[in-house]
Formats: C-alpha cells, sequence, structure tokens
C-alpha cells in the first residue's frame, strides 16, 4: 500500500526545519533575540516580524526538544505522502498560523484582562501539520491517507487538549507560558488547507459499478447468449451470428 521509496524531500525538508530552529535557539544562547525580540506580540506592529522568527525561537531546552520531534515526524509524513502540495501547507501555514495569533486579542480567559505576550515555538506549526494530515485525510476519504491520519490521532490526539487554557483545568501559580492560542491558530488554519488542498494529489478511488447508473452490456452474460439464440429478434441492428462450422460441413469437404 505504501511506497517502498522515501521522497528525497520528506528527509531534507525536516532536516532543514530543524537545522534552522537549533540555530536560533543557539542564537539565542549567545544574546541574540533576547526579551521579545523575534516573538509574535498580538496587535503590535513590532509584534508583526514574529510571524516568521517566532517558530524557530524557544525558551528552553525542553521547549525546543518538544517541538523538534514531532517537527520532524509530520513533515516526514507531509512531504512523503502529500508531495504536491507539501510546500504551499507548510509555508502557508506558517505565516497564516503566526497572521491569526498577531489579530487575536491577548485576554486572560479567566479575568478578561489584556495581557501582554510575546509567543515563540514552533507549535503553532506542529498543529497546522497534525490538522492538516488528519483532516486531509478525511476529506479525500483515500484508503493510504486515512491511514495516516490515524496514524496522526494515535500518537498525537492529545495536542486537542493544548488549544484550551491551562486555566480551565488547573488553579496556577502564575499565567501559562503555553499558548493555547497558537494551538488554536495552527489548528484552525491546518483544517482550513486540508479542505482547500482536498482535490489535489490522491483521492478515493472509484470504480465505475460504484455509480448508480452503471451498465455494461458486455457484462451482462445472459443478455450476451439471448443475442446469440436468438439474433431474429435484432434483425433491424447490424448483428452477425457466429458462423457454424457444421452448416458448411460439405462446402468444405467439395474444397
Amino acid at each position: 500500500m505504501f511506497k517502498n521509496i522515501i521522497h528525497k524531500k520528506a528527509i531534507i525538508s525536516p532536516l532543514l526545519m530543524l537545522s534552522a530552529m537549533w540555530l536560533g535557539f543557539l542564537l539565542q544562547a549567545m544574546g541574540f533575540f533576547t526579551n521579545c525580540t523575534g516573538a509574535i506580540i498580538p496587535l503590535l506592529p513590532e509584534g508583526l516580524v514574529g510571524v516568521v522568527t517566532s517558530p524557530l525561537l524557544h525558551g528552553n531546552l525542553e521547549h525546543i526538544v518538544g517541538n523538534s520531534i514531532p517537527i520532524a515526524i509530520l513533515m516526514l509524513l507531509l512531504y512523503q505522502f502529500y508531495p504536491l502540495v507539501a510546500n504551499k501547507v507548510f509555508f502557508l501555514g506558517w505565516i497564516s498560523t503566526g497572521l491569526l495569533l498577531w489579530i487575536l486579542p491577548p485576554i486572560d480567559i479567566l479575568t478578561g484582562d489584556y495581557m501582554y505576550t510575546c509567543t515563540i515555538g514552533a507549535s503553532g506549526v506542529v498543529y497546522v501539520l497534525a490538522f492538516f494530515l488528519f483532516f486531509s485525510g478525511v476529506f479525500k476519504w483515500n484508503v493510504k491517507l486515512l491511514t495516516i491520519s490515524l496514524l496522526v490521532v494515535l500518537y498525537y490526539g492529545s495536542l486537542v487538549w493544548g488549544m484550551v487554557p491551562e486555566e480551565l483545568f488547573y488553579e496556577l501559580p502564575e499565567p501559562s507560558k503555553i499558548s493555547w492560542q497558537a494551538h488554536l491558530s495552527g489548528a484552525i488554519v491546518g483544517v482550513i488547507l486540508a479542505y482547500t488542498f482536498k482535490q489535489v494529489g490522491d483521492k478515493k478511488k472509484k470504480y465505475i459499478w460504484e455509480f448508480p447508473n452503471y451498465y455494461n452490456e458486455k457484462d451482462d452474460k445472459l443478455w450476451q447468449e439471448y443475442k446469440e439464440n436468438h439474433p431474429e429478434d435484432f434483425l433491424d441492428l447490424p448483428y452477425k451470428k457466429n458462423d457454424d462450422i457444421w452448416e458448411h460441413l460439405e462446402e468444405i469437404r467439395k474444397k
């Protein structure tokens, strides 16, 4: 069912992304991108640069490791099974998620107070990829792609809880540093992209006999036998009865 070969881009693309993420993390460790530099700051002009840079920046080692593994796996699946739209999904997802996050007002879900937030990390992109891979398989209803959807649900189904504030489930001493807005933005964009590209690439195979009005005369053996045995019923049709060699036996002998 699956191809035996792995596409070159399915290996190279995740490696390039991981290299960029770890380079960004290294630059942070060297003193670049301090404070909110390079982060998405909602509704503020200086925060727009983060639409491009924020997925390459992370708060600590645990943060970048936690994003590196799903990025590698989900990008491999994207470029292996959706090669025709992989670049569009990845880069449109990256930018669209950042823009959507930037326009969402940073309001405390419990108090309604405005919060000045700086968001970094590739988790928004992770959500784009996970939700695209799941819903694309569902929209296309293709056996191979549905299998990928099930794999995504099996390993990353818990991502759905990341789209709601932690404060709804736990009493926290301080506001959560996990950006549920970034996760929600990525999920929305992933679903939209899956629907947008549902007609591109592999789709469900629909065989001719699945169509409601399908009928092929050649498949009807009883009808074919009837035509053979009752040619007189088809005199008005350009029909030729099969020759019976026994009817021409005397002519053959004379020859």
